[in-house]
């Protein structure tokens, strides 16, 4: 359970930060050994902006979607998104 009560609902990103920080934690805060969990974060961090810029252009409020959208949102985009090989 997240410290704050708001948590999951204020970051998006919070299952990536919390595994960044165990990664780093299990490491001795080895950074090089964390380097996927840290982009995996940043594109997280960076998928979620891109959102809520489309959302405040949109005038749709609230700019960061509510939990209960989110996996949709995350689904609708990985359905344009071209497959890796």
């Amino acid at each position: 359970m997240p410290r704050n009560q708001n948590a999951e609902q204020d970051n998006p990103c919070l299952k990536e930060q919390e595994l960044s920080f165990k990664c780093l934690n299990k490491n001795n805060f080895d950074r090089d050994k964390c380097e996927i969990y840290f982009a995996n974060y940043n594109n997280c961090k960076e998928f979620w902006n891109k959102v809520k810029t489309e959302r405040r252009a949109k005038g749709i409020a609230p700019y960061l979607p509510p939990l209960e959208e989110r996996d949709g949102i995350k689904a609708e985009y990985m359905k344009g998104k071209p497959q890796q090989s």
